[in-house]
C-alpha cells in the first residue's frame, strides 16, 4: 500500500499537488495566486461536489506541477476526496502526490486529513500476486501521499495512527480473502493470523481431534468430505488489563464452499473463495484493536472448514449432534455456514462466558437477493445491540438493514425427525437462517447477526476499495468498538 506522511509545508521541488475545494466555494480563493485564472477558467463547470476532480498544469513555487483540484462537497467528505485521488493517480505514472489541506478550518483539519489519508491507503490496495505479466500501464506507480497540514501536524499524527492500523487490519482481511483456496485453507488460515501473537493478541487452536472430543458434530459434519482437516481458532485481546468482561466476535470460515453433496452450479463456483469473509473480517478486525492498542476486551472465534464433495462428505438426510447436545438434521449440505457458527458460537459460550455476541458471515445468498450489494443484513434479539451496530455501520459507510426474526419464522425450522432441521423453505431464507443459529445463544446473551454475504466481494470499485475484495466489517466493527466499548 502507499506510504502516507504528514508535514507542516508545501515542498518546493516538482511534484502533483492536490487543493480540496469545497461545494460553492470560489476556486480562486483556495488555490496559489499563480493558477488562480488559469484553474478558473478550467474549472468552469467544477462545482466542488465530493470525489470530483479538474486536472491542469501550471507553474507553481517555480516548478510546473499537476494540480489536481478535487471537490470535498459541503460536508467535507475527506474519504471521497483521498479515494478519487488516487483512483486518478494510481497507475498514471506519478510516483508521488502532495495535498495541501490547509485550506480547511484548523479545528477540523487534523480529523479531514487522516479521513483523507486512510481512504487513500485503502483505495490504493491491489492483490496482484500472481500477477506476472501485468501491463505496464495497469501497473502502480504512485507509491507516496504527503498532506500538507499546516500547524496541526501533531493533532493529525495522533488521529492518523488508529486509522491506520484499521487500514491495515482491512487490508490483512482483504488478502485472506481474495487468496485462493489452494493457498487459503483452514490450517494456513490459523498461520496467517499467527502474526497477530506480535502485537499481543492471544492465539489457540483446536483441531479435528480436540473438536470432536467436545462433540461439535455440526462444524465436523461440514468438513468430513474434504482432505483439508477442520480448525477452530480463537484469538483474545484485552487491552483493558482484565477489568472488563468479553465480548466475542465469531466468524464463518468455510475457505471454499461447494455446496457438498448438494452441488452448486458451476459457472461462479470459483467466488466461493471467499465464503470465509467473516472469519477474515473478525481476523481483520483483531489485527486493527491489537495494533491500536484497543481498550476492549474481545474474544474472536472463527470456525474454518473446507466444504466438499466426498464419499465421507454428509449426505441430505442425515443427523448430526452439535456440541450443545442439540441434534440437526441436514437437509441440504449448502446450508454448511449455520452449522459451522452454531457450533463457534456454543464453544465460546461454554469457555469464556460472553454477554455480548456479534458474528459475521457470508451466510445466505438470499440476503443479496433482498438487499443487493448495497447493505449487509442485520438480525439480534437486542434492540440496543442492533442500533449500535447500525450506527457504527452508518459512521463508516458500511451499511447494514436490520430484518426480522420471531416464533412464526422459528418455526419454520422444526424437524420431524430432530430438533431441528438446517433450512427452511424457500421463503424468507436469510431469516431462518438467522433463526437457526438463535437457538443456539444461551438465554440473557445478546446477540447480533451480520450476513454479509452481498459485501465482502465487490464487481465495481467503491470508495474505499477497488473491485475485488473490500475488507468489510473491519471498519465497522472497530467503531462499534469505539462507540460501545470504549465510548
Amino acid at each position: 500500500m502507499l506510504s502516507i506522511s504528514f508535514r507542516a509545508d508545501r515542498p518546493s521541488d516538482a511534484q502533483s499537488l492536490a487543493l480540496p475545494i469545497a461545494k460553492g466555494e470560489a476556486v480562486e480563493g483556495h488555490v496559489p495566486a499563480e493558477i488562480g485564472a488559469v484553474a478558473a477558467a478550467a474549472a468552469a463547470n467544477f462545482t466542488g461536489d465530493p470525489g470530483a476532480i479538474v486536472e491542469l498544469h501550471a507553474s507553481v513555487d517555480n516548478a510546473v506541477r499537476r494540480i489536481l483540484l478535487v471537490g470535498i462537497g459541503a460536508d467535507r467528505a475527506a474519504a471521497k476526496a483521498g479515494s478519487a485521488l488516487v483512483a486518478r493517480l494510481l497507475t498514471s505514472g506519478e510516483k508521488r502526490l502532495v495535498v495541501d489541506v490547509t485550506g480547511i478550518e484548523s479545528a477540523q483539519r487534523a480529523d479531514f486529513a487522516a479521513a483523507l489519508a486512510q481512504a487513500a491507503m485503502l483505495r490504493s490496495w491491489r492483490f496482484d500476486i500472481y500477477r506476472t505479466k501485468l501491463p505496464a500501464k495497469q501497473k502502480p506507480t504512485l507509491e507516496s501521499v504527503e498532506i500538507v497540514v499546516g500547524d496541526a501536524l501533531a493533532a493529525t499524527e495522533a488521529a492518523w495512527t488508529p486509522l491506520k492500523a484499521v487500514a491495515e487490519g482491512a487490508a490483512f482481511t482483504r488478502t485472506l480473502v481474495a487468496e485462493p483456496a489452494n493457498i487459503l485453507y483452514p490450517e494456513s488460515f490459523v498461520e496467517r493470523c499467527q502474526e497477530l501473537a506480535a502485537l499481543g493478541v492471544e492465539i489457540e487452536v483446536l483441531d479435528e481431534a480436540a473438536m470432536r472430543e467436545l462433540g461439535m458434530g455440526a462444524l465436523l459434519g461440514v468438513s468430513q468430505g474434504s482432505e483439508r482437516e477442520a480448525r477452530l481458532l480463537c484469538m483474545k485481546w484485552d487491552g483493558t488489563g482484565g477489568t472488563a468482561e468479553p465480548v466475542a466476535f465469531v466468524g464463518k470460515g468455510v475457505t471454499f464452499d461447494t455446496g457438498g453433496i448438494s452441488l452448486k452450479p458451476g459457472p461462479g463456483m470459483e467466488d466461493m473463495k471467499w465464503d470465509m469473509g467473516g472469519a477474515g473480517a473478525v481476523a481483520g478486525t483483531m489485527k486493527a484493536l491489537a495494533t491500536r492498542k484497543a481498550k476492549a476486551h474481545i474474544i474472536a472465534v472463527c470456525g474454518l472448514v473446507e466444504n466438499m464433495p466426498d464419499g465421507k462428505a454428509q449426505r441430505p438426510g442425515d443427523v448430526v449432534t452439535s456440541g450443545s447436545g442439540q441434534t440437526i438434521e441436514i437437509l441440504n449440505t449448502d446450508a454448511e455456514g449455520r452449522l459451522v457458527l452454531c457450533d463457534a458460537i456454543w464453544w465460546v459460550q461454554q469457555k469464556y462466558h460472553p454477554k455480548t455476541i456479534i458474528d459475521l458471515a457470508t451466510l445466505t445468498g438470499a440476503m443479496i437477493i433482498s438487499l443487493g450489494h448495497e447493505h449487509g443484513g442485520i438480525f439480534s434479539n437486542d434492540d440496543g445491540l442492533a442500533d449500535q451496530i447500525l450506527a457504527a455501520g452508518r459512521a463508516v459507510d458500511e451499511k447494514l438493514w436490520r430484518m426480522p426474526m420471531g416464533e412464526v419464522y422459528d418455526k419454520l425450522i422444526d424437524s420431524p425427525i430432530a430438533d431441528m432441521k438446517n433450512i427452511g423453505p424457500r421463503e424468507g431464507g436469510s431469516i431462518t437462517a438467522a433463526q437457526f443459529i438463535a437457538r443456539f445463544v444461551d438465554e440473557g446473551v445478546k446477540w447480533a447477526h451480520l450476513d454479509i454475504a452481498g459485501m465482502v466481494w465487490a464487481a465495481k470499485p467503491g470508495t474505499m476499495w477497488e473491485k475485488g475484495a473490500t475488507g468489510y466489517g473491519v471498519r465497522l466493527l472497530d467503531q462499534w468498538v469505539k462507540d460501545v466499548l470504549e465510548g
